[in-house]
């Protein structure tokens, strides 16, 4: 038999993991199966040490639309660049096992996750993390796992281990969670206003699901596991002049260098430290051995300058910019800088500054989505842009990066919570997060302007959301939690930690651990900390705009709204789409739901409102007992037709026309006269039979006519003019 089969529960469902049949030439390679969706997943690193300076890893996550049945929608009919929803799966799985790579590691390394089968109810998104975890397990890359990843949902109050697509539609908490045997490394969530205690015990039942799956993969390395190579690594000179860099770096003024507020001046007064430690060892730049000696002095400068910044944050509970760990950085913000925009904002906190920008579209305006998902159309995006200058560098500009995409999504379930359904308020909604300025959490500043934004535009949000980032120092036993971090904290600390929410709840979070993993206890403390810095952004920005504006934009365009009888769409539409056209050139866009609503959408409220007239008009259905001052359009022997309105004649025998017996209906009516008719009856192929109603009472009324074979108007097929 080819190749070998594990298999455990996860949740209500069986996981199983299969090696040893498909891709035996990579390093590690797994086919990894949850009900009808299928994973390839492999790992291969090289044998030669790269010369970065960084970990050379790569996660890559591959949709194949044959997994669905479906051929790609693009111009060549293949699969082409990764979509959004591929990335954040991508990122899902970089974030879990980046961790546990060896310090020192420096072998290019990749993992390629194909989805070859899916069913559309087992999402593959947490299914990748453990088919990496797997492979990397059973290979020889160097790799401190296993992991595990699984997600909770929330139906009804109780918690849903790994739900399926339906019953996440209906769950009130999509949270995803990795992590090691002993503690978790990664959490990603979206959420409807959760408590801090119930994000925190769906975490625990998160960890404690994931266990059967650790067990599994470690079975698995038992019996099939290689032997890791070793790693060359070379030897770091820098190590051994730390102690003496240390000493001189103090004595030159690192501290109060460390300790300067504004990030510019405070690389340029530590860049001084650092050039006075080593013109004091290396007086001749241009001797031999200069340059090495040099680098080596510089990168044992880099960690002093780390330690200096974790000792000051554990030891006296002071931060870089002279903040305390509970302290939030300064805070300004303008509504409406723009006047053109529909709505817009300002967030400024410290040194990292957005400018949010909202924009009110229609349905014509939103996003087809082309991926293995059921999902066809998306009515809220949100772009988070992160230019070069925004960090004072010079960089090529290009497309969006896998950072840019996962931060963007991040702000973007924060507010998606909060929005109005598209029945409330019919309009696709388009946010931008320029980043003007960022030193640290310019996603959570995305969030506040962002949200600044909606209001500012008069979109009728439940509630303003803001955001904030976690950080945290841990040596051993003793930790501290750093509120609203800046970028230096977040490269030299040992947590990110987003929290967005309003003042009931969090409606996102994303966690990344750099150490092997945090307990509960620190989560719980993270979470306190960040519902408190939440709550004071809140209220900064309530002093600016406390809730929606009461009237919509008045550069954002109109919807109006109406509900017309199915059967008379074709009315609207016209033959060949005419009659919407000749709607459309009155400078309006019409939209037309197979229901029977009808949205109108125009920068021109006037122009709307007529739209909406000649649509009622052109649809306008008559009712029995119903008076018009009508014209007659024609006469025959039995009667005249008269024009009700547009499109709609009713017929006026000649025995009701006068109290007297006539004997011509020209006697009586011409075309072209005006006359009151009044509605008497309505067949059922809808002709329309009228009296006089000054005559009503006078003469006999007429018999109605004789129903059409065939039986009433509800038996036959809808009628389309």
């Amino acid at each position: 038999m080819i190749g070998k089969t594990y298999k455990t529960m996860l949740g209500d469902r069986e996981l199983s993991i299969e090696t040893g049949k498909l891709a035996k030439l990579v390093s590690g390679s797994v086919t990894l199966r949850y009900g009808d969706t299928m994973l390839l997943v492999t790992a291969q690193a090289r044998e030669e040490r790269s010369t970065l300076d960084f970990l050379p890893l790569t996660v890559e996550f591959e949709e194949r639309h044959y997994a669905v049945g479906k051929i790609p929608g693009s111009f060549h009919r293949r699969e082409g660049r990764p979509g959004e929803k591929a990335i954040l799966s991508a990122r899902i799985t970089d974030r879990q096992i980046r961790p546990l790579f060896p310090k020192g590691y420096r072998h290019e390394t990749q993992v390629i996750i194909t989805v070859i089968s899916a069913d559309q109810q087992n999402l593959p998104d947490v299914l990748g993390p453990i088919g990496a975890s797997a492979a990397l397990s059973i290979s020889d890359i160097p790799w401190a796992g296993p992991t595990a990843c699984v997600r909770v949902g929330q139906l009804d109050g109780q918690f849903v281990l790994n739900p399926t697509a339906d019953q996440l539609e209906r769950s009130t908490l999509d949270l995803v969670v990795a992590g090691t045997r002993e503690a978790v490394m990664m959490v990603e969530a979206g959420a409807q206003g959760a408590s801090e205690e119930d994000l925190v015990a769906a975490i625990e039942f998160a960890h404690a699901g994931m266990q059967g799956v650790i067990d599994l993969i470690e079975t698995m390395r038992a019996e099939l596991g290689q032997e890791k190579f070793n790693i060359l690594a070379e030897g770091d000179l820098s190590t051994d002049l730390v102690p003496e860099v240390a000493e001189a770096a103090r004595a030159a003024g690192l501290r109060d260098a460390l300790l300067t507020v504004k990030k510019k001046d405070r690389s340029a007064r530590t860049k001084a430290v650092r050039d006075a430690v080593i013109a004091a060892r290396v007086p001749n730049p241009d001797a031999e051995g200069a340059a090495e000696q040099t680098a080596a002095l510089k990168a044992a400068f880099g960690k002093v300058e780390k330690q200096e910044l974790r000792r000051l944050i554990l030891e006296d509970d002071l931060r870089a910019d002279g903040r305390n760990s509970r302290t939030v950085r300064p805070i300004w913000i303008e509504a409406r800088p723009l006047p053109r925009a529909h709505g817009s904002a300002i967030f400024t906190r410290g040194e990292t500054q957005v400018l949010g920008v909202a924009t009110l579209g229609t349905e014509r305006d939103n996003l087809l989505v082309d991926d293995l998902t059921t999902d066809e159309n998306d009515k809220f995006l949100l772009h988070y842009n992160f230019p070069p200058y925004s960090t004072g560098e010079v960089k090529r500009m290009g497309g969006q990066s896998r950072r840019e995409i996962g931060h963007g999504n991040l702000a973007k379930r924060a507010i998606r919570a909060v929005l109005p359904t598209f029945e409330e308020f019919p309009y696709v909604i388009r946010l931008v997060g320029e980043v003007l300025e960022s030193n640290g959490s310019s996603s959570m500043a995305t969030v506040c302007a962002g949200t600044l934004a909606l209001m500012d535009a008069g979109v009728p949000i439940k509630a303003p959301v803001a955001g904030v980032a976690m950080g945290l120092v841990m040596e051993g036993e003793k930790y501290r939690v750093l509120t609203d971090i800046l970028g230096l904290e977040d490269a030299l600390g040992d947590m990110d930690f987003k929290v967005c929410g309003t003042a009931e709840g969090v409606t996102a979070l994303q966690m990344d651990i750099k150490v092997g993993g945090i307990t509960p206890q620190v989560m719980r403390e993270a979470l306190a900390q960040a519902r408190d810095g939440r709550l004071h952004i809140l209220g900064k920005m309530a002093e600016v705009l406390a809730a929606p504006r009461t009237e919509l934009s008045p550069t954002a365009p109109r919807i109006v709204s109406l509900k017309i009888n199915p059967e008379l769409i074709g009315k609207v539409i016209g033959p060949g789409g005419k009659q919407i056209r000749e709607l459309e050139a009155m400078g309006a866009q019409v939209t037309v739901e197979e229901d029977g609503t009808v949205r109108i959408f125009s920068a021109d409220g006037s122009a709307a409102e007529a739209v909406k007239a000649k649509i009622e008009s052109i649809t306008r259905e008559a009712k029995v007992g119903e008076e018009f001052d009508g014209t007659v359009v024609k006469t025959a022997p039995f009667g005249a037709f008269v024009n009700l309105y547009p499109g709609q004649d009713g017929m006026l025998h000649i025995s009701q026309m006068s109290e007297e017996r006539i004997n011509a209906v020209e006697d009586v009516l011409n075309v072209g006269d005006k006359l009151r008719v009044k509605i008497a009856g309505i067949d059922d192929r809808g002709k329309i039979d009228l009296i006089r109603p000054e005559l009503e009472g006078k003469i006999a009324p007429r018999e109605p006519r004789a129903p059409r074979p065939g039986g009433d108007r509800g038996g036959r097929p809808p009628r389309r003019d």
